[in-house]
């Protein structure tokens, strides 16, 4: 059961890469309870978050007391919620590391990642 103060993760079940990892934390969280929620963009669920399939299918969301955390910031926010993954947090929230992280996520790997989604999902309707 989830509450209002969960963290909820949107992600892309679909994509193997983004099911791989999410699929890692999900488990992590399962295991021991803590108060994190994993939605499928590909399910009913995103209609909650007030986002397209196309933009959820863009980066990681996050949210966390009601504010919607995208890209880098909602790692961050994913790994603060989890004991094992707070250094990694903490060390990537560091001013220049964080400005790197960001851009790496944000220019190449994001992008990257969702050009393969658009290949995946033109390959099965074809």
């Amino acid at each position: 059961m989830t509450s209002d103060t969960d963290t909820r993760v949107l992600y892309n079940a679909e994509c193997p890469v983004c099911s791989f990892e999410i699929g890692h934390y999900r488990d992590y969280a399962e295991a021991r309870d803590l108060p994190i929620r994993f939605d499928d963009l590909n399910g009913p669920e995103r209609a909650q978050w007030g986002l397209s399939e196309d933009a959820a299918a863009r980066r990681l969301y996050v949210l966390k007391d009601g504010t919607l955390h995208g890209g880098l910031d909602a790692f961050l926010v994913l790994w603060r919620q989890m004991p094992r993954y707070r250094w990694l947090a903490r060390a990537v929230a560091l001013p220049g590391v964080r400005h790197a992280a960001s851009a790496l996520y944000d220019y190449v790997l994001a992008p990257l990642i969702y050009r393969w989604h658009l290949r995946r999902k033109a390959r099965a309707r074809a």
